[in-house]
């Protein structure tokens, strides 16, 4: 595989595992506020403690979710992001390809003649 391939296939994992673990942060603190928020309203032990359960899981079960994720994105980056710089060169190609006939279209119009 080209080096520059490699690069682009090693910068777009690098932008997805960072944004992935900024989003896990982000849920980290939007759960911590609503809890901390919510607790100073409920006073029932029970309910507090299934407050304090249910976000320990939700935040547990989104952290392992994105370990796994990423993970795998690294055992099998150069196929999915290999595959998915692919279709965006041919995408980008074929772009530039209805530009250039559309450019070409506009310079070769014949005017109308009208009676």
């Amino acid at each position: 595989m080209k080096q520059d391939m490699k690069s682009r296939i090693q910068r777009m994992f690098l932008q997805d595992c960072a944004m992935a673990w900024v989003d896990i942060l982000l849920l980290w603190g939007a759960v911590g506020f609503v809890l901390v928020s919510i607790l100073s309203i409920v006073h029932d032990p029970q309910i507090r403690f299934a407050m304090y359960c249910g976000s320990g899981l939700l935040v547990l079960f989104n952290t392992a979710s994105v370990t796994a994720m990423t993970t795998h994105y690294a055992e099998d980056k150069d196929f999915i992001y290999g595959l998915d710089i692919k279709h965006l060169d041919a995408n980008r190609a074929a772009a530039k390809q209805a530009k250039a006939d559309a450019a070409a279209d506009a310079l070769n119009v014949v005017p109308s003649t009208t009676k």
